[in-house]
């Protein structure tokens, strides 16, 4: 039988959550920021001649 690792206690599991909402919050501000940046890039190559 395969043997699981033993499941996080309460304190670990909110310091697993703490650092998974702050990777998350790191990859969506950098998804942002590269749309904002494409979106600025277009807008500035529409404006010139």
């Amino acid at each position: 039988m395969p043997e699981f690792p033993p499941r996080p206690t309460e304190t670990e599991a909110d310091a697993l959550r703490r650092r998974r909402r702050g990777r998350n919050l790191a990859l969506i501000l950098t998804l942002v920021g590269l749309a904002v940046l494409f979106y600025a890039i277009t807008v500035v190559k529409m404006m010139k001649p």
